[in-house]
Formats: structure tokens, C-alpha cells, sequence
């Protein structure tokens, strides 16, 4: 690991379990022992197995830290050094951040994700990933109906157009309502949304500056650091196809996870279901995305990459220096959701008005991250915003109707 170059800012505390009333707390006594007890519900697995998912959702609460027994997984050296400073430790009192994230990783030990054999390799969320898709069809099709006509447009002003990348990082931002660690997979039109309805809730809006950012040069390539699949990871590949189809990029690096995490996080295999997923469909406008995004990735024009870094504990600002220079080579990184903004802000209690870019100086590259709140952490918000979001809405930093689009340039 190479040697960090963290915020030049004194390093505020990380969020606990242990915070009485805090999101975090729910998440760690009552969010994720469900988690747990779905994985059972929705798949076929041996006694055996679903006895230690019971276990492991029965001690959350106030149990401590499981060990994690060698599964041949790449990554069981590297997590057997991140649990060493919290070893005897119960899972409310560690960071956040390490328990949630060792959490799923301990999900993938249990079920024998890496061991061979008959579970090798079986993903405990596919049943949510492939729901959250297939009840999105109408969604998807007025997307990409959409998306048609502004590549149509774009074409024939023979330049890009600002104001449907605009929208279409909109879309990208909304569609991380659709995290399926948060919501049920049937829940009623969370999928649906109107862009004109939502812009009062973007807290910071750095759309503007970012389509003029793109206009600067020529030949851009774009890292894209992707969240949850489902409708989400549609409305990424519309924005992808849309950089790639108009002019704004050359070539896009979609940066996804090795293995199932956070229930609805997208790996490779993921992007993969999705394309022949819309490939398939009745629909030509949804099957034409389909179709270009075969093209692309078949090109080298798309190009799609996994690194345990982002399903490690880790915060943004050590990330090994391979990866790190991998990134250094971008005109821009898009970093999306809400896992992933918490690992650019180390999941610490920041004062919400701290200037963003002071924290993230450490970033090869530009970046613009697209996240809705739901976690306590968050900065680059002005005081009098919190001031009324505290009055109109108390749960406005958890419950997903808030979102941010920052550019550091």
C-alpha cells in the first residue's frame, strides 16, 4: 500500500454504530440483520449455512466481530489486516464504514461465495438485482425513448448538447433512489421521477460547470465509478452512451465491484445481465442502447474494470498507488452514490460546511460526485441550507430526497 495523501484537514471522528439515535445505529440493530435474513428467504442454501446468516443477524445488534475463516478469497490477507485494530470489538462500537462493509464481505464467507463448490460464485442478492431490474421496464423504456432523441438532436447540430447531458447526469444522480439496500424492490414508483420536480432538491448544483468542463477539450476519457445496478445502472449507461454517442467522451472506464456488496452494488457480470437484458426487449429504442453498448464494449470504447479497493473499508484517500494512477489518467471521474461519497469523505462527522474540495485534495484527477443523502455525512453545503432543511425535513440527511452534484476542477 502506498503511503496516503489524506485531506490536509485535521481528520474528524468516524461514524459509530454505538451513536444512540443515529441512522447509523438503525442501520446496524435493524437494517442489516434484515439484510441477512433476506439472504435466507431468497435463496436455496443448506441449513447450515442459513443457521450462520441467523447468527450473524442475531449478534449485530450488540454481538462482536465474527472472524473471518480463509475462503481462498483474494482478498482474505488484506481483510485479515483491516480487522486486526477491532479484533474483540462489538460491531457498534468499530467505524461504520469497516462494519458494514465487512459485513457483506462476512455474508460472502458464510454462503461459500469463493469456497468451490456447489455456492461457489452464486451472488445472495441476484433475486433483488434482477427484480429491481425487470419492474423498471416502463422507466426504461421512456429513457431510453429519450435518450434516442437526444442523440438524434446532438447528430444533427452536428455538436454535443449541454442541455441533455444536463439532464441525463440528472437522471443519473435520481436513479441512485433505486438502491435496493434501502428500498424494497417493489416499492411503488420510486423509479419515477420528474426532473423539472426535483431540481429544489439538489443542494449543490454543479451541472453547468461540469458540461463546460467537458467543452474544454477534445477526446475526453471518463472514469465512471459505479454504484447499485437495476434502474440505476440504466440510467448510467444512458449517460455513458450518451458521452460516447455525442462527442463528450472517446472512451468510458466503468470502475465496478469484484464481488456482491451492498446488496445492489453492480460487479461486471452485472453490466453483462443488463445489456442482454435490453438487447432482448420489444422495444427498439431499448434494444438500439443495448445494441451500441455491445458495440463499444466489443471496441474498447467502453471499458469495464474491478478492484477490490472498492469493496475494502477503505477510505478514498488510500487507495493503492495502481489504481490511483489508473485514474490520474482521467479528464474526469465520476464518483456515484452514496457508499461511494462516504468513502471520499473517509465516512467521518465533517462539519457539513467544510469546503468539499479541501477534503477530496487528494484526487488524481478531476472528479464530480453524484450522491443522494442517505447517511450522515456529508460537506460543501451552506449553513443557511441546513438551517431550513432541518425545519422542512428532519430526516433529510437519511432518507434519499436530497441529493448533490459537486465538481472539483
Amino acid at each position: 500500500m502506498n503511503k496516503p495523501q489524506i485531506p490536509n484537514l485535521p481528520l474528524p471522528a468516524p461514524l459509530v454504530g454505538s451513536d444512540a439515535g443515529s441512522f447509523t445505529e438503525y442501520t446496524l440493530t435493524q437494517r442489516m440483520p434484515d439484510i441477512a435474513r433476506r439472504v435466507i428467504t431468497e435463496n436455496k442454501f443448506p441449513t447450515d449455512i442459513n443457521q450462520s446468516l441467523e447468527k450473524l443477524a442475531a449478534e449485530l445488534p450488540s454481538g462482536y466481530l465474527q472472524p473471518l475463516i480463509d475462503d481462498t478469497g483474494v482478498d482474505f490477507n488484506d481483510w485479515e489486516k483491516y480487522l486486526e485494530p477491532y479484533k474483540g470489538q462489538r460491531w457498534v462500537d468499530i467505524p461504520w464504514f469497516v462494519a458494514e462493509t465487512y459485513f457483506y464481505r462476512l455474508i460472502l464467507n458464510i454462503t461459500n461465495y469463493f469456497k468451490p463448490g456447489e455456492w461457489q460464485g452464486v451472488d445472495p442478492f441476484e433475486v433483488q438485482k434482477t427484480q429491481g431490474l425487470e419492474t423498471s421496464i416502463d422507466s426504461i423504456i421512456s429513457l431510453c425513448t429519450q435518450l434516442q432523441q437526444w442523440l438524434n438532436e446532438s447528430q444533427q447540430e452536428n455538436q454535443p448538447s449541454k442541455s441533455s447531458l444536463i439532464a441525463l447526469l440528472y437522471f443519473a444522480l435520481w436513479g441512485n433512489r433505486v438502491d435496493l439496500s434501502l428500498w424494497s424492490a417493489f416499492e411503488d414508483d420510486r423509479s419515477r421521477f420528474n426532473i423539472q420536480t426535483q431540481l429544489n432538491n439538489i443542494l449543490v448544483d454543479d451541472t453547468f460547470a461540469v458540461t463546460k468542463f467537458l467543452t474544454k477539450s477534445q477526446d475526453n476519457c471518463i472514469d465512471l465509478v459505479i454504484d447499485n445496478a437495476g434502474f440505476e445502472l440504466i440510467c448510467d449507461l444512458c449517460l455513458v452512451d450518451f458521452l460516447l454517442g455525442s462527442g463528450f467522451a472517446n472512451q468510458v472506464y466503468l470502475h465496478l465491484k469484484p464481488h456482491p456488496t451492498f446488496v445492489s452494488d453492480a460487479m461486471i457480470k452485472d453490466v453483462h445481465y443488463t445489456k442482454d437484458f435490453l438487447v432482448q426487449s420489444s422495444n427498439i429504442q431499448v434494444q438500439s442502447l443495448g445494441q451500441r453498448l455491445t458495440e463499444n464494449l466489443a471496441s474498447g470504447k467502453l471499458v469495464l474494470t474491478e478492484d477490490y479497493f472498492w469493496t475494502s473499508p477503505l477510505p478514498f484517500w488510500e487507495i493503492p498507488k495502481t489504481l490511483k494512477n489508473e485514474l490520474g489518467k482521467s479528464n474526469l471521474i465520476i464518483v456515484k452514490g452514496d457508499a461511494n461519497y462516504r468513502r471520499l469523505l473517509g465516512d467521518r462527522y465533517w462539519d457539513f460546511t467544510t469546503n468539499f474540495a479541501d477534503i477530496v485534495s487528494y484526487l488524481p484527477a478531476p472528479m464530480v460526485a453524484l450522491r443522494t443523502l442517505k447517511s450522515e455525512v456529508a460537506a460543501g453545503l451552506k449553513s443557511e441550507v441546513i438551517v431550513e432543511l432541518a425545519t422542512i425535513d428532519p430526516n433529510w440527511l437519511t432518507n434519499g430526497q436530497w441529493g448533490v452534484i459537486q465538481l472539483v476542477d
